[in-house]
Formats: C-alpha cells, structure tokens, sequence
C-alpha cells in the first residue's frame, strides 16, 4: 500500500499526518511503530490520522497514535498542526474548524499570523476523572514511586491525564529516571504524562514533559496548559502564562474553573512525501 504524509512539527514535537479523508487508511501496530521509527522508518512523536467527521456539529475528526501505537486522547501541538494540515491540503478554507478527538471537542483556529489557538475545553481537576482513583480532592497529592522515594503532584486531565510536579530547575530535574516511573504508575489506569515544572514567574514557567508511550519531547501542548492549570489553581501563576519548552515557547490563557484553557503556537510544515507499506 502506497501512502501520502506530510511530516510537521509543534515546537519539535513532531508528527506524520496522513489524510484519511481522500485516502483508505487502516493501520496496524505494526505499520504505525514502523511510521514513528528514527531510524528505519520517518520518525515521529506521534501519528496523526485525519478523518471525515462522525457526526454533525464538527468538521473533522482525528485520531493521536503514539510511537509506541497507543491511541492517546489528546494532543495540544498535534492539534494545531493539524488545523494548519486541512488548511495547506485544501480540505476546508475555514478559519475556525470544530474537531473531534478522543478526548473531546476542541476548536482550533488560524490566526492571520499564521499561527495556532486552540479552544482546548474546560481542564478536570476531579482526580476520579483524570482518571487518578482513590485520591481524595486536594490540589496537590503524594506520589510514591520506587526506592522509597515519593513526589508531589497535582493530577490534571486536559483530555488526556497529566501529573505535574513542581521543581527548582528544569534542567537538573530528573527527569530521565522519574518520568518513566510516574507515566506507567499504577495509581494512573490510563497512564499519564509526567510533567516537570519550573515557576520563572506568575506569568513565566519552564517545563519538560515525559510523554506516556513516547518518552520526553520537545514540548507538550496539553501539557503545557497542564502545568499553567495546575500552577494558577495553586495560586502560584496568573493568567496568562508564556511556557518555555525545549523546543520554542506557548503561550496559555485560563481564567479559572469551569472555562476553557486557550493555547497559542506555531505549527510547521517540514516535508511531504509518499511511503509503501
């Protein structure tokens, strides 16, 4: 089978985009961990699949597959690359797109700058729904992990479920040896994304993310805005927020419970390319 992609990134938090819509997609394990592989395949964080709309009032539908061939709910950086997808393959020529995931509807738009903000929807902070079962409802939780160690998260779910711990130094935080520990941690069904969180400022934060299924990346859209939720819910930042990734900066805005997180940030087109599977 011979198939389109475009290859695009967020940040360096990259993917291959396929067009499900005029193309017959159907991929297995295999084909997607062959996709995401650096050395033997294109290489990517994540796959993004684009789909006709399965109901009414979206425009779109798109699955996330991480490298490893999970299907994840939500992708922050993913979505606005895939806003700036349907737009350069002509498949809408509209401005703000209605998009359904896994996780939920969200409502990206391009901006005439030619970047990306995305209506990510309301965070849950419930620690039954991210889900992160039998926690009670404090804002920060204890974490054991391994080696008679423990750390202080605030559980956060942005669709898809992210820990976010605060540390004094992005750079010397370990992440390496605790992201894998906390992503696969049993208290977490799903899985989660761990995130490591250094406060610059109330309106300046430093992060790493550990993703579930894909290991550290440049940067994170849904967990950028799930640290700048955890941090303004804790009183420590105050809308809106700029995030320093290793890759580039985002920008998010949240006012508060029961409003929607807003994200703001490029999306690239690398290359596009035809591959045989």
């Amino acid at each position: 089978m011979k198939m389109t992609f475009v290859k695009m990134h967020g940040l360096g938090n990259d993917f291959v985009v396929i067009d499900g819509v005029r193309q017959s997609i159907c991929l297995s394990g295999e084909q997607l961990r062959f996709l995401a592989n650096r050395n033997f395949g294109v290489g990517c964080d994540q796959i993004l699949l684009v789909e006709r709309a399965t109901r009414p009032d979206v425009d779109f539908r798109y699955r996330i597959f991480n490298a490893d061939t999970r299907e994840v709910e939500q992708c922050g950086n993913g979505a606005r690359c895939f806003v700036r997808f349907v737009h350069e393959q002509g498949l809408t020529d509209k401005r703000e797109i209605r998009v359904e995931t896994r996780g939920g509807i969200i409502v990206p738009r391009l901006e005439d700058d030619g970047s990306v903000t995305v209506d990510m929807g309301v965070p849950v902070l419930a620690p039954e729904q991210i889900p992160f079962p039998g926690a009670g409802a404090e804002l920060v939780q204890t974490l054991p992990l391994s080696d008679c160690e423990s750390v202080s998260i605030t559980p956060v779910s942005m669709g898809n479920p992210h820990a976010v711990q605060m540390v004094s130094d992005v750079d010397s935080a370990p992440v390496a040896r605790q992201g894998p520990q906390i992503a696969s941690h049993a208290r977490f069904p799903q899985g989660v994304n761990a995130g490591f969180m250094q406060v610059v400022d109330e309106h300046r934060i430093r992060l790493r993310v550990f993703e579930r299924g894909a290991g550290e990346t440049l940067a994170c859209g849904t967990g950028a805005c799930a640290a700048v939720v955890a941090g303004i819910a804790r009183a420590l930042l105050v809308s809106p927020v700029q995030v320093d990734a290793r890759g580039g900066s985002l920008n998010i805005a949240w006012q508060g419970r029961a409003t929607p997180v807003h994200l703001s940030g490029p999306a690239v087109t690398v290359f596009k390319g035809e591959i045989e599977l």
